[in-house]
């Protein structure tokens, strides 16, 4: 997998578990104390999001970082 397939993916799983809670881009940014265009950059794959950004997103939707990273 590339970079690019990592970041994509790993923004496809967000916005699948952010929906899945029924939140609008706006309710995770605001669970996180991140900014929507933060958030938006993520979910489209255009950053390369560290470690910790990831565990804040992990906690905000109330579930683990292995479970928000499981791409499987």
């Amino acid at each position: 997998m590339t970079r690019e397939e990592l970041k994509r993916k790993l923004g496809q799983r967000i916005v699948e578990l952010r929906l899945k809670k029924g939140w609008s881009q706006a309710d995770l940014e605001r669970a996180c104390a991140k900014d929507r265009q933060a958030i938006e950059k993520i979910e489209n794959g255009k950053v390369n999001s560290t470690l910790f950004t990831l565990l804040e997103i992990a906690n905000a939707l109330e579930i683990s970082l292995s479970k928000l990273v499981d791409l499987a």
